[in-house]
């Protein structure tokens, strides 16, 4: 037996290198088993044809190629050989045709939102590379959404047409949220330190409907990375913090979280050098890094010295500067020393200006807010001054510059590419008011006019109360200069309880901006008013006021603005003065000044603390009085809220009526905080203090005071304001409390 065995290994070990060195002469290639694939692509796909001789390895080859056309689970090859003719035929099996997938036991994750988790899309060629990276993203769009246990299987149902059904069968599991996340090690940072830096939370009573307490590796480990960073700041530069450990509890629907830091020691910064290519004094250079020898270490201040250090080199030219920061750090005397490897680059031009996105504004409208033009040396500090200028205009969503190189090192392309949002609003409706009572109206306000940065506005109310009329155009950039243009058209004429209002007028205006944040602006008006229908029993003042009358003023303003993003910003200051002087010409003589300042600061978690302050004075000059509807009332939404609008102000002593003051403050203090980012909405906390006195009474004699919350949000509408007052000290007559809501800017 054994020797039979041996001979049988003999003869096989001559027969191989036999078979290896066989030449076939093909004669025809043939395919066999294809359905849906053409013989012909199949034939494209090899590098052997007929009439060439092959030998096995390019038999094999020719195999490897068909089944890398994606389309075969299986190729074999045989050769036969007909009447002195050698047939070669690749016999492949079709991968089946996947025609439609469905889902079973989704209940908490609908099919349409798993169908975007899956890779391949039908028709198309069942692969199960595909299906098995399939299983894996609808896991994690169920672990996104707490269901940390689920599991995925696939069910693969082919029929004789070699079409399949994939069916994704899924047992979705329970609901895991975070019950607690504990730290292990920390003594720098309390936990609540910690828990600030991170996004993950723990669930919560209202979980069921914010959603807080999902696990998310991703974020989780995003997580880690900032409580790293945090330690390296305070100069732990050795931490560890470790991979969370994590336990599920209470029968799996509840997660621990476990994470666990090794702290080490803290360092101080040793020796700080600079080398390379330096535009000037190493000192001069060094001394732009926060940093200083002897000084706790700090990573995030050692970021902000080299892109200060960076933007040094930009804003003169060299846009692909490279600024190193080496660290070498010393355990023995737990130093770290910093040396800047600088690589300066060519000095570059500005090439080409590409604007991109914009639909419907006009190229110059965005051109114009560029602080770089084509041909002039490139620099950074213009380039992030230009994207907040175009980002202010209000019109983008999104404002997105990049640079890329141009012909050669030494130009760069500027690509702007922005997003068109929404800029005008359109409204009519009807309604009722216990004021105006039934009133029907309609407007239309575009703050980008035909593209071309013009402010547009043209507005009707027409009720058993008040009519108002009013279209006003301005352009702020007249002819493509820096000069400002506008004008204003308007008639009004409103009911009250003692007496009637009419007024047709319009304004010119005309400005300039001055540098980079400022701008001056001077407007004359005229207007023709009648006071009507006075009650016998109004107020004296009231009286006074019967009859026709005419302005003819003009006014002075000067504005500043340095807010980051004007129609809701985070930071900076708004400032406007004015004073009206009106005496060219008409019957009314007065004269009124305005300061009004406004700022902004970034708190914590994306919150922002605002304060507005506004004064403002009027006198009579000759022997006129000053006009009623010229003086100072409070109480509304802009103002005084919690208060009814212009009931906040002097009062006749005799009749009540509210005849307004010369003098007015009021202050407005605001604290802002996200509640969806998402979609521009904010929630406010406010306190206001303010009052309007008269002529007989001193500055500042008394003060009103409320306090209220309120929702603001940037809606494809425009700005919406929603707020609720509280009258802190309310006189008789007066309510505790207002709701108000206002379709405009948020001040």
């Amino acid at each position: 037996m054994i020797k039979r065995a041996l001979l049988l290994l003999f003869c096989l070990s001559l027969a191989v290198p036999a078979l290896a060195d066989s030449n076939y002469l093909l004669s025809e290639i043939v395919v066999d088993g294809n359905q849906r694939v053409k013989e012909q692509a199949i034939l494209d796909a090899l590098d052997i044809k007929t009439g060439q001789s092959v030998q096995p390895d390019d038999i094999d080859a020719a195999i490897q190629a068909i089944y890398k056309i994606g389309r075969f689970s299986d190729v074999t090859a045989s050769v036969a050989e007909e009447n002195g003719a050698q047939i070669l035929t690749f016999t492949v099996e079709e991968r089946p045709l996947v025609r439609k997938i469905r889902f079973e036991g989704n209940d908490k994750l609908k099919s349409d939102k798993l169908r975007k988790a899956v890779s391949f899309r039908t028709p198309g060629i069942y692969d199960p590379k595909e299906i098995n990276r399939s299983v894996e993203e609808i896991k994690v769009a169920y672990i996104m959404e707490g269901y940390y246990a689920a599991e995925v299987t696939v069910d693969s149902n082919v029929g004789t047409d070699n079409v399949a059904l994939v069916t994704f069968r899924i047992d979705e599991g329970k609901l895991v949220r975070i019950k607690h996340i504990e730290f292990v090690g920390n003594t720098l940072f309390d936990r609540g330190d910690l828990m600030d830096q991170m996004e993950t939370r723990e669930k919560w009573f209202l979980s069921w409907l914010t959603g807080r307490g999902k696990y998310n590796e991703l974020m989780l480990s995003q997580d880690i990375d900032r409580i790293t960073d945090s330690y390296y700041n305070e100069g732990y530069v050795r931490v560890n913090v470790r991979k969370p450990v994590l336990s599920l509890v209470d029968d799996e629907r509840h997660m621990l979280v476990l994470i666990t830091i090794d702290e080490g020691d803290q360092y101080k910064v040793g020796e700080i050098a600079a080398q390379g290519d330096l535009i000037t004094r190493e000192g001069e250079i060094l001394n732009l890094l926060p940093l200083q020898p002897g000084e706790v270490f700090s990573r995030k201040q050692l970021r902000t010295g080299v892109d200060q250090v960076t933007d040094l080199y930009a804003n003169q030219g060299y846009a692909y500067t490279n600024v190193t920061p080496l660290t070498r750090v010393n355990d023995e005397t737990r130093r770290v020393d910093v040396n800047l490897e600088i690589e300066q680059g060519p000095q570059v031009t500005v090439e080409r200006i590409d604007i991109s996105g914009n639909t419907t504004t006009r190229d110059k409208v965005v051109r114009r807010e560029m602080k770089l033009v084509e041909g002039e040396l490139f620099n950074a500090a213009a380039l992030k001054r230009s994207r907040a200028r175009i980002n202010n205009l209000g019109y983008f969503e999104a404002v997105d510059i990049t640079t890329n190189e141009g012909t050669d090192r030494e130009h760069v392309t500027i690509d702007v590419a922005v997003k068109e949002r929404p800029t005008g609003t359109f409204s009519i409706g009807a309604g009722y008011s216990s004021v105006d009572g039934f009133v029907g109206q309609g407007s239309i306000t575009q703050e980008n006019f035909l593209g071309r940065g013009w402010k547009m506005s043209l507005a009707a109310s027409i009720g058993g109360e008040s009519t108002t009329y009013q279209v006003g155009l301005t352009d702020p950039y007249f002819l493509d200069m820096n000069l400002t243009l506008g004008f204003e058209l308007y008639q009004t004429d409103r009911e009250w309880s003692d007496f009637s209002r009419s007024a047709t007028g319009g304004a010119i205006k005309v400005g300039r901006s001055i540098g980079e944040y400022s701008r001056i602006l001077f407007v004359y008006r005229f207007e023709a008013k009648d006071i009507y229908d006075v009650d016998p029993t109004a107020a004296w003042d009231i009286q006074q006021e019967e009859g026709t009358s005419t302005i003819s003023s003009i006014t002075s303003t000067f504005s500043r603005n340095t807010t980051d993003y004007r129609p809701d910003p985070t930071r900076g200051g708004v400032l406007d003065t004015s004073w009206e002087f009106a005496g060219l010409g008409g019957t009314e003589k007065f004269s009124k000044y305005l300061l009004d300042y406004r700022h902004f600061w970034p708190a914590f978690w994306g919150t922002t603390f605002s304060a507005h302050g506004r004064v403002g004075y009027v006198h009579a000059y000759g022997s006129e009085e000053i006009p009623l509807d010229e003086r100072f009332y409070l109480g509304g939404i802009n103002t005084l809220r919690g208060f009814d609008s212009r009931e906040v102000g002097p009062q006749d002593p005799v009749t009540g009526d509210y005849i307004g003051g010369d003098k007015e403050t009021y202050f407005n203090f605001e604290f802002l905080f996200p509640l969806a980012k998402d979609v521009g909405m904010k929630g406010v906390v406010f306190f206001d203090i303010g009052n309007a006195w008269g002529e007989d009474e001193d500055w500042f004699e008394e003060w009103r005071y409320s306090t209220g919350a309120g929702i603001r949000w940037l809606s494809p509408l425009g700005p919406l304001r929603l707020e609720w007052g509280y009258n802190l000290d309310p006189k008789d007559g007066e309510d505790t409390s207002r709701i108000e809501f206002m379709v405009g800017r948020f001040f």
